[in-house]
């Protein structure tokens, strides 16, 4: 039988937080890769960019028309 997350059997002397751990690793480099992916193509780029610009216009819209200063 196969294990769905590729960890290993576990044994008497495994620690559950450990494997925990060890995964949440995995899977940040998982993460950091794709963004840096992301990053390297000029079209991801551009559109994480556009993305951020917008999202900051928001808001600033937001707390201008709302009178928060």
């Amino acid at each position: 039988m196969t294990n769905p997350d590729n960890s290993p059997p576990p044994s008497k002397d495994d620690w559950q937080g450990f494997r925990e751990i060890d995964r949440a690793i995995a899977e940040n480099r998982m993460t950091a890769y794709s963004w840096r992916k992301a990053w390297a193509d000029p079209w991801s780029r551009a559109g994480l960019i556009l993305f951020a610009v917008l999202f900051i216009a928001f808001v600033i819209f937001v707390v201008i028309y709302d009178g928060l200063l």
